[in-house]
Formats: C-alpha cells, structure tokens, sequence
C-alpha cells in the first residue's frame, strides 16, 4: 500500500498529448466548409475507414461527438493515477491488413500476447492441505492437457482434437468477414448481367465449403446450434466446458443452452495477433493506445479529426443525394460521401432524413434486437488479488494466471444458465458471470507503482428492471457490490484493496459510448441479423442517395 501511495502521487499529472492530436492541431485543426467525405464519430471503425479514404486521395473529416477518440476502444483516467480501458478491454479481432497497410505498430501500437491467456479458479475447499483446483490454459498444449486432466483424463485427451475442429472452422469462416454478403437481390431480380457479376461473391462461401468438406454437417452445428450441446459431444468436465461456454455467451443476452449460442462461440476464437490465431491481448497504455495509433496513421496522410463536434443530421439534396452534415452548433459541412461509425440506429433512424429511406428498410432497424446483459466495472486497487486456488508470491509480483481472463462463477454451465435466468425476470443475476482481468500485471504504465486496474466484465444485468424501474446509483452500487463480494469468495481482501471503481450499466454503456441497449456489438449476435441476414446496410444505403456506412 505504501509503495502505491508513493507511486500514485508520483504518476498524477498531465499525460502527453497523442501524436494525432498533435499533428492535427500543428496542421489541419480549422474546420473547413467541405471535404470530399466525412465520418460520423471517430470510433475505431471509423478512423480506419478514414485512414483508408485519405491513403486514396479523398480528403476526409472525421467528427466525435465526445472529447476523446475511439468510441469503446478508449483509455481514460476515472481514477487519478489508474488509467482504464474504459470499455473494450482486449484485442484480437482487429483485421491483419489494417494491422500492416496502416503501420499501426510505427504509429506507436505495442501489444502484450497473453500466455497462458484462461484462469478458471473453483470455489471449493482444498484437499489434504492443498490450495483448491484451478483450471489454467495457454498455447502449450501438454501443459494444458495436465490442468484438464485434473477434472477428467478423456476431457484431457479430446482437447487438441476440439482445438484442432474449432481452428479448421476459424479458417474457413475467416476470409468470409472481409467479403461482401451475396447479393441475393441481384440473383432473385436483377437482370442477366447483373446475375453474372453477382457470382463472384459466391467464390468465398465456396472455398469455405471446400476447407471443411465433408465434416460439413458438423460444422453447421457449431454455427446453430447450443454452445452446451456441442461442448458435451466433446467433453464432461463441467469446469472446462463451462470456461469454453463463456466465449458463447459473452456479451450476449444468451445462455449455452439456446441455439445459435454456438456461432458466437466461434466469433469469439476466429482472431489473431501478430500472426498467432486466436490469441487475445492488452494494448500498451489501454485500449485507447489502439485508436490513437490509427488516428495518427489517418492525420499523417491528411486526415482533420474533430472531437466535441456531434453531428446532428446528415444533409440530402432534393434529388436523393448527399450533400454533407449540420453539426450540433448549426454549421454545416459539405461533402459527397459521408460514413457513419454510429450504430445503425441512430445513423438511419436520427441522423437520416426518414423520407429517403424505404419504410420496411426503416422498421428493420427499428426491430433489431440490441438486448445486452453486461455491466463493466473497472476497478482501481492497490494490489494484486490473492486467489485461494493460486497464492501471490511474498512480493506480490504478478503471475501467470493474472494476465489471464480469470472466469469467475464459472465452474458449471448450469451457474451461466442461472445467471441469464434472473436477468429474464428483470432481475441482475444472483451469482453474476464475471470475467477479470488486470492489464496492468503486463503493462505497468497503467498504474502507480505497486497498484493494478482491474477489468470486470459482468453479466448478466437487464437494460430495465423489473415494474419497469431505471438503474439508480443505489441500483448499481448494489449489483457492484454483489459483484466485489462473489470476487472476495475467490480473492479474499480483494474488497479491502480498492481505491476506486466506475460503474457502466446497459443504460450507462448507451449514454456513455451510443451502443444500442449497452450492446457492445450494436446488435445481437444472432445469425439471422448477420452476413446473409438482413440487406447490407451500406449497400442498400449507397443505393438510393450515395451514403455510405461502417460499423
């Protein structure tokens, strides 16, 4: 405690301005009265749809509603001293290419590869003297199959044949996020030419057939249906099927045991960094780090980027097209394109003038679902926590498990289906689900000396209570201390260790970032509202007045 004392008042001060904003205040900062395209909030899509823009001439301006970049990819100091990724908290998803053509790693990008990456500890009373079990996987495969082997031997020898089934599927599904979705329309209507063109995009689903041949069948089960029933076609342990059961269910008003649960298993080990597939990671200096990387990649080619400037709607000449945006303040800005890194509804039902747009297009977005179960509360402490199934060292130097996702309330599946339960009836969960994990145990420029930031993903919480009741302060208080007291089972003196803590319910993560319900991936990741679901928005969108769209 002392040394973080000393360190905290050490490490409170101005932080350095980030490269982008220096170079656009030096530069570009005055806002001009037309640029070719303008994207609706900076955002990490949007400041990498931006970059891409400039790299091809098109001179582009980027407007944010908030005082900081990166719409959930930021880093802000809620605690002087703790800086926390306030809401997106790892990465792995980030395409390859964006990776490479924006030299992301020369604009200052730096990532910490977790290895071993999963801590799943047991409530549970140690043996003969002995901590209780845990379960800790990584990219070792024989260590691996020693922890499962601790709860079951078969579990522990089907293992690298289940990683080995997930992984061919990652490989076939891949290359499908950077194609266009299959123009049905130009199949069922279009005319003859039209048809001919629109076989192209059927080269990728295709080749993803031609990868997983003739396990085909199996495959189209992961993708729909329950995660649990096709954990237990390969497992018995409930401790691993459970801690492999989170990937289908986090984030999403889901449980393991309704169908499609499984695809959002799959979305969740198709990524990669710096070359190794399915590996997640911390940002140095949060994930803020990330989005100040592109947009110092966008600004060294030409990109303005304008923060505390929300756009209020989007401008359409008499003719259908385009004209530009009025900003909040009432000025207007012209261009020919302009992209939205807003949800889709606010972009269509807000921003949109309504007339332009097809009624039955309108209710679509309207009707789509946007339920999230999560509240993210970070933590400041001022030292690591102490887990029963796996002690600190003397010294309280970070360990293996602690850059881990440490999955709490996660030794049975059927704890995860309690949990969504409660939440059906309005009610925050009893036993929450809760990921941890704590940054700063591999990048110490997060915290003072001898302190640590800590992650914790929870779910499941209702966006309203139940009568109809709005979270107050009381309200989250509540479900926050619900949270720490499930932690301290696990972690005893976790509660005495901290100095600070911010709160993001549903409704939070709505107000705070503009995500849909607090749904951290703007809609529910269901198949029916995925690539051959709905029309493509930017497509349909593009189609009547040349505005384009990403998110």
């Amino acid at each position: 405690m002392t040394t973080c004392g000393r360190g905290l008042r050490r490490a409170v001060g101005a932080s350095p301005r980030p490269t982008w904003r220096r170079a656009l205040s030096d530069t570009r900062g005055r806002l001009k009265p037309e640029y070719d395209a303008v994207v609706v909030g900076a955002g990490h899509n949007g400041l990498v749809a931006a970059a891409y823009l400039q790299r091809f001439g098109v001179n582009t301006a980027v407007f944010e509603r908030r005082h900081v970049i990166g719409g959930a990819a930021v880093t802000e100091e809620i605690v002087p001293g703790f800086k926390f990724s306030r809401a997106s908290y790892l990465l792995s998803l980030l395409r390859p290419q964006i990776y490479s053509e924006l030299e992301l790693k020369k604009h200052g990008l730096r990532l910490h590869l977790r290895n071993p990456y999963s801590f799943t500890p047991m409530l549970e009373e140690g043996t003969g003297g002995k901590v209780p079990r845990s379960l800790l996987l990584g990219t070792d495969m024989v260590e691996n199959q020693k922890q499962i082997a601790q709860f079951s031997k078969k579990d522990a020898q089907a293992f690298p044949k289940y990683e080995a089934f997930m992984d061919r599927l990652a490989l076939a599904i891949d290359p499908l996020l950077d194609s266009a979705p299959v123009d049905l329309e130009a199949f069922q209507r279009g005319s003859l030419l039209q048809r001919l063109k629109s076989l192209s995009t059927l080269k990728p689903l295709w080749q993803a057939g031609c990868i997983l041949g003739a396990q085909l069948p199996q495959y189209y089960q992961v993708l729909t249906a329950p995660a649990a029933k096709v954990l237990n076609q390969w497992f018995e342990s409930e401790p691993l099927k459970a801690t492999l059961a989170t990937d289908a269910v986090i984030g999403a008003m889901t449980n393991p045991y309704i169908p499609g649960s499984g695809y959002v298993l799959l979305h969740h080990v198709m990524g990669s960094l710096e070359g190794v597939r399915g590996a997640w990671g911390y940002v140095q200096g949060g994930m803020g780090a990330l989005s100040d990387a592109i947009a110092s990649s966008a600004t060294a080619h030409g990109v303005s980027i304008f923060t505390e400037k929300t756009v209020a709607k989007v401008q359409v000449s008499s003719g259908g097209r385009v004209q530009g945006v009025v900003l909040q303040d009432g000025s207007e800005v012209r261009s020919k394109v302009v992209l939205s890194n807003a949800s889709p509804q606010i972009t269509f039902l807000k921003l949109t003038p309504q007339e332009w747009l097809p009624e039955e297009f309108v209710a679509r977005i309207a009707q789509l679902d946007t339920k999230s179960p999560v509240t993210k509360i970070n933590v400041a402490v001022n030292r690591l926590p102490d887990f029963l199934a796996a002690p600190n060292t003397p010294g309280g130097q970070p360990l293996p498990h602690h850059q881990c996702s440490i999955h709490l309330n996660c030794e049975d599946t059927l704890l995860v289906h309690q949990a969504f339960e409660d939440a059906l009836d309005g009610l925050p969960s009893k036993r929450p689900l809760i990921e941890l994990c704590i940054p700063s145990s591999l990048d110490p420029t997060l915290a003072p000396p001898g302190c640590h930031v800590v992650s914790l993903f929870t779910q499941y919480t209702p966006y309203t209570l139940a009568g109809g009741k709005a979270w107050d302060e009381q309200q989250r208080n509540a479900y926050a201390d619900r949270v720490f007291d499930c932690i301290e089972a696990y972690a005893p003196g976790f509660k005495g260790s901290m100095v600070g803590r911010d709160i993001l319910t549903p409704p939070d993560l709505e107000r705070v970032f503009g995500l849909p319900g607090g749904n951290v991936f703007h809609c529910a990741m269901s198949l029916d509202q995925l690539y051959q679901g709905p029309p493509s928005l930017s497509s349909l969108i593009s189609h009547f007045f040349n505005l384009s769209t990403t998110h």
